[in-house]
């Protein structure tokens, strides 16, 4: 029989499961990244075999650049804050102190321990840095009227830090192609920091104006088919991305800022509620095709062959370096201490990390380098879907019942509708 109508079948089954046994599924500590990890080892040779698939490195990088690219809007549709310091005062932390104390931590773990050059050591912390925004739903803001500082801290940190670590990625690329980083440091700060970082910021900004201003005007003259509306969104994610990517700045930073801008200045509570939730199916479609190939993809040999340096980075980072992080880089910040321990607690590693992995392997990471830094993160990511699938939902069932509401930052909070 065609091992292709198998599995169509097979997914097929999966689809209704999950979502008929949602339910049921929502009480167990079980994410549904874990399941369609579990089901792709299973469809692996392994397993059944159903799942022959050796996907190329471009396949790869564009299918979880897709996978990103979706969330990334979806999560810039939920931030419900002004776009003041103090409202982002967790997110700032986040993303300006913890993932660069993480990239370098991981850096030197890898130079003093594995022996890894300092570039390819920014290299591999780089393509760790990004919390996952696809996998770590069960964590984030439901919608954008939840006020949770928790929540709204790990969805904003998953949105900017998988378009600001590239900066890091380049980094590292740079410094393996050339160890003499004085040639070459000056044309990093200036393009791959500064100029990519603020033309998306640019691009993000005015695209989203420029999408809302014609929906605007175009909805007044004549009626526009609801089916299609939802699209809008899908559009603005594919011009903001392209668009920055042309001018050399960083399309996911792009897309991210896009869906902020259009939350917060265009869209009516029905049709941003209509948009997310069109983003979110597809993200879950998304996530079910990148988990199931990656669950297919693990290979006893070669995860054998790299198991002490994979775990000993997931172990520092899962167990080390992320709290460690979070709690210093929230020092004076007005949140309940638990709080603190659960933004460490929360780094999920995902389809983010995938996709770093992907780009820097098409960029020319190769040889023994390039498949430590690939083992390393595969097992990194295999590792935090399991801890963080199994936890998320007895910790969050715990905090919703003992801290959530109780943050100090959350009760300055205005409300979304009349935030300026």
């Amino acid at each position: 029989m065609d091992i292709y109508i198998l599995d169509l079948l097979v997914i097929g089954l999966l689809l209704l499961a999950v979502t008929l046994g949602s339910g049921w599924i929502g009480r167990l500590p079980l994410s549904y990244a874990l399941i369609y990890l579990i089901v792709g080892i299973i469809l692996s040779p392994y397993g059944f075999n159903l799942v022959r698939a050796r996907p190329d490195t471009a396949f790869l990088e564009r299918l979880t650049e897709f996978v990103v690219l979706i969330s990334l809007f979806s999560c810039g549709l939920k931030m419900n804050r002004p776009l003041k310091a103090w409202a982002w005062n967790s997110t700032i932390r986040l993303i300006g102190f913890l993932m660069p104390i993480s990239i370098f931590a991981i850096a030197a773990i890898g130079h003093f321990f594995l022996k890894l050059e300092w570039g390819a050591g920014i290299l591999l912390g780089a393509i760790l840095a990004p919390t996952d925004p696809v996998l770590a739903s069960e964590v984030q803001l439901d919608d954008p009227q939840d006020r949770d500082e928790l929540r709204f801290g790990l969805t904003s940190e998953g949105g900017l830090n998988d378009a600001l670590a590239f900066p890091f990625v380049y980094f590292g690329l740079h410094w393996l192609e050339n160890d003499s980083w004085e040639s070459w440091f000056g044309r990093w700060v200036a393009v791959d920091l500064v100029w990519a970082i603020a033309a998306g910021l640019i691009v993000g900004i005015g695209v989203a104006k420029g999408v809302c201003w014609l929906e605007q005007h175009f909805t007044q003259a004549q009626n526009v088919d609801a089916l299609m509306e939802d699209f809008i969104g899908l559009s603005t994610i594919l011009i903001s991305y392209s668009l920055a990517e042309i001018v050399h700045g960083y399309g996911f930073l792009a897309v991210f800022v896009a869906g902020v801008v259009m939350f917060s200045q265009c869209l009516t509570t029905e049709r941003s509620a209509s948009r997310l939730m069109f983003m979110e199916r597809l993200e879950k479609l998304a996530e079910i095709g990148t988990i199931l190939l990656l669950g297919s993809l693990l290979r006893i040999e070669p995860m054998l062959k790299y198991a002490v340096p994979g775990l000993l980075i997931a172990g520092s980072l899962i167990f080390l370096i992320r709290p460690l992080g979070a709690w210093v880089s929230t020092i004076g910040s007005p949140v309940h201490p638990a709080t603190r321990w659960l933004f460490g607690w929360f780094g999920i590693r995902g389809v983010g990390s995938l996709y770093y992995l992907a780009y820097s392997l098409g960029q020319g990471l190769e040889g023994e380098i390039g498949e430590l830094i690939a083992w390393v993160t595969i097992i990194t990511v295999t590792i935090s879907v399991t801890l963080h699938g199994v936890s998320s939902t007895p910790l969050m069932g715990w905090y919703e019942r003992h801290i959530g509401g109780h943050n100090a930052l959350e009760k300055e909070l205005p409300n979304p509708a009349s935030a300026d």
